[in-house]
């Protein structure tokens, strides 16, 4: 189950997804930092060996032309460059004995790397 909202912008309406879990995450790691002025912000950059690469991070900057999306308390922050490219995605958390960390789904990947870290 996944809590969803979405992104306007004004060429288009971009839709974002956090998962419950992965929402709860985020909590949990901006409480350890006992900040309440961060959001999770989330960009798409030139990188990789596929051409493009995420960023996941918290931040406590509102650039101009963000998009801000509020997941049950959870602020997640994408620039207007990045709404495109993340239309559709779906951020979760995996913590199992392989892998642990966010993971996004996105549906404009046309292909990833070996290493799963960049996409074009």
């Amino acid at each position: 189950m996944t809590v969803q909202d979405t992104i306007a912008s004004e060429s288009q309406a971009s839709t974002l997804n956090l998962t419950d879990f992965a929402a709860g995450k985020v909590k949990t790691l901006l409480a350890q930092e006992g900040r309440d002025d961060l959001q999770l912000r989330i960009a798409v950059q030139p990188g990789g060996c596929s051409g493009m690469r995420y960023q996941l991070f918290f931040d406590e900057r509102q650039l101009d032309g963000d998009q801000v999306i509020d997941f049950s308390g959870v602020k997640v922050a994408v620039d207007r460059m990045s709404v495109p490219y993340l239309s559709g995605a779906t951020i979760d958390f995996v913590d199992t004995i392989e892998k642990q960390g966010f993971t996004i789904d996105n549906p404009n990947a046309a292909g990833s790397c070996a290493c799963g870290d960049s996409f074009h």
